[in-house]
């Protein structure tokens, strides 16, 4: 396996018409509206109390902890994304406020290199008795991420120091002539992935080797440990042993089983510990379980877990639309893994899966302004059943201004300011562009700036500075759905067919300083049909163009479950470009259907009558923006 190279993020500029202003928001209002909801400042929302757990813990402040076991992870990942931020928009009174949380972490790190409020504060007593439900070594991964993110962003190490320490207090405690541990929650692994990247230590990558070794080889383990205490925090079933992927050792498992986010954040860990050591067989684990997600247990938003009981995965081909879960985190995650397993196998299913995520399953998670949230990615909402009845209490109609339980919001913050680490790997012969995102990107190779009409138009533009005299590939992802693509070298057309492979079109030359490289491709909507296993979307049809799944809402097209969408030789969806209002720039569909009728009995021999309509769909990261109302992906077909 010949991994590539992970670009850092200040060698990327994102200058690009969809993405740049999502940037905007993240910098501009996410991460403020974030950062007082962590002081407490922000009326009418749940309450965080991070910032004052912490100063509690340093000893600065009287006070009880409030909030979850694993609340020290939300600021973390605020921090991790508010370092990306300072790469996107330089900010000296930020990263003034953040060195002083920092010093304050420091400040609360216990002498041995511990560091979590909760225990500090409330339970000093149980430190490290409770890994099924209390979250110390989830919450250390991501502090871990935030650190190396700080220390890579800005040069300043504080941070990168303090996290050694608690990874080195870990390291004395876990191991396999140790407490044979494993995390609750998988992420410790992905922090220390991320010590190794930073530090090149060695002791970060075998402790979370260890980690991943160790899983699933005692499946028992959580059982075990609960024998030793007399206390539980959540009151979870140790042996419920799918739930956390503890069931088998994590390169015999074949099927995505458990709560999502936990499984997806191990497969990332497992992805990159494969790519980095050339463990074939862990490699062919994370295909396996790639293959079974996107092929057999995935949304068509990317959105994925499709149960509220545990957050989780069920079986193959289990997708209900109003009654998802599909939480944002989990959506992130499966972004997490494509991207190391591009790493390893440059291929578009990987990508384009990525992408698919991130436009559909991810965005959906944020209000257009910046400051609500989706937890639950529901591709059909019925108002006055969903958020109410019993089995759709969790799916909400609108977006929040924050959660008890609030992981969602700061992971949004940190993908969106590292975005364009995503769309660029460098090998040893090639530069390979994963997204589309125009922008200037300083890679070693070449320094290349891009100009994207993506997603509402086909057509990207790359201009090339080689900056080496040997020849070396760029290689251009060609997305499965685009139709007789067209790739033009300074002005001359391509044979496709005869440099695509694993869905990238590979360009090999000595790149001079003003070589234009252009792709374009058509950007049809598509009607989209689910597996016929697939049983709640028997009869129905989606929408997408590009790579944005479209959705119909109430305010558009009255009551949903009465329309149908005409899909035969002579109904063709049109696209319309919306010039005002909040949906100013998007391409939205215009689509022929008909209105069923009937009689107002509820059963009757009658059948319905129909009448031609037009209907409207948007895009799906774009729904319920405009108040409480229908929204169905999925729509009845008539052909």
């Amino acid at each position: 396996m010949n991994r590539l190279k992970r670009v850092k993020l200040n060698q990327l500029k994102v200058k690009d018409s969809f993405w740049s202003p999502v940037q905007e928001l993240v910098t501009d209002e996410m991460i403020p509206y974030q950062e007082k909801v962590f002081k407490d400042e922000i009326p009418d929302v749940e309450k965080s109390h991070a910032l004052a757990n912490l100063r509690i813990a340093a000893g600065m402040e009287q006070g009880e902890y409030y909030g979850m076991v694993f609340q020290d992870s939300d600021l973390a990942k605020w921090l991790e994304g508010a370092a990306y931020s300072l790469v996107i928009k330089p900010d000296k009174e930020l990263e003034q406020r953040v060195d002083a949380i920092i010093d304050i972490i420091e400040k609360a790190q216990q002498p041995d290199g511990y560091l979590n409020t909760y225990f500090t504060i409330k339970e000093p007593e149980h430190r490290w008795q409770n890994l099924l439900e209390c979250h110390e070594l989830y919450c250390a991964g991501h502090m871990m991420e935030a650190a190396a993110a700080y220390a890579e962003t800005t040069g300043k190490d504080k941070f990168l120091h303090v996290m050694e320490r608690m990874a080195d207090h870990i390291e004395g405690r876990f191991g396999t002539d140790k407490e044979r541990g494993i995390p609750g929650h998988q992420e410790i692994e992905l922090g220390l992935m991320r010590l190794y990247d930073v530090t090149g230590k060695d002791k970060y990558l075998k402790l979370a080797k260890y980690f991943i070794d160790e899983r699933g080889q005692n499946p028992n383990y959580f059982k075990e440990e609960k024998q030793k205490r007399d206390w539980d925090h959540f009151h979870m079933d140790p042996e419920n042993t799918f739930y956390n992927q503890s069931f088998a050792p994590v390169r015999q498992q074949r099927t995505a089983e458990g709560h999502s986010v936990r499984a997806v954040y191990m497969y990332t860990a497992m992805a990159d510990i494969a790519g980095r050591t050339g463990d074939k067989e862990l490699y062919e684990a994370c295909v396996r379980l790639w293959d079974n997600i996107t092929q057999k247990r995935m949304y068509i938003t990317g959105g994925i877990g499709s149960t509220v009981e545990g957050e989780a995965f069920t079986k193959d081909y289990d997708l209900p639309n109003d009654m998802a879960y599909a939480e944002t985190c989990a959506s992130i995650g499966l972004i997490f893994f494509a991207k190391k397993m591009l790493d390893i196998e440059p291929a578009g299913k990987y990508a384009d899966i990525l992408e698919q995520a991130l436009y559909n399953g991810v965005l959906s998670g944020m209000q257009m302004d910046g400051k609500k949230f989706f937890y639950v990615n529901p591709l059909e909402v019925n108002p006055g059943i969903s958020g109410e009845l019993f089995g759709y209490k969790h799916v909400r109609p609108q977006r929040q201004g924050w959660y008890t339980c609030a992981c969602c919001p700061p992971n949004l913050a940190r993908l969106l300011t590292s975005l364009a680490q995503y769309a660029w790997s460098e090998g040893e012969d090639a530069v390979y562009s994963h997204l589309f995102l125009g922008g200037e990107f300083d890679l070693d190779k070449a320094f290349i700036s891009v100009h994207s009409s993506y997603p509402w138009e086909g057509r990207v533009v790359y201009h090339v500075e080689g900056k080496q005299k040997s020849a070396f590939k760029i290689a251009v992802r060609i997305p499965a759905w685009a139709q007789n693509p067209k790739v033009l070298l300074n002005g001359e057309e391509i044979d496709v067919d005869s440099c695509r492979k694993d869905g990238y079109c590979y360009l090999e030359r000595v790149w001079g300083k003003e070589d234009i490289l252009e792709v374009s491709f058509d950007m049809r909507i598509r009607k989209i049909y689910a597996n016929t296993a697939v049983r709640e979307d028997a009869g129905c049809v989606a929408l997408m163009r590009g790579p944005l799944v479209y959705c119909f809402e109430g305010i558009d097209n009255g009551e949903l479950h009465s329309l149908r969408v005409c899909t035969g030789k002579e109904a063709k969806a049109k696209e319309r470009v919306c010039t005002e209002g909040i949906f100013k720039g998007m391409t939205l569909l215009k689509v022929p259907g008909v209105r069923m009728t009937g009689s107002e009995q509820l059963y009757s021999e009658t059948a319905p009558s129909s009448e031609p309509v037009t209907l409207t769909a948007i895009p799906y990261y774009a729904w319920g923006n405009r108040g409480i109302n229908q929204m169905r992906v999925w729509m009845l077909e008539k052909r």
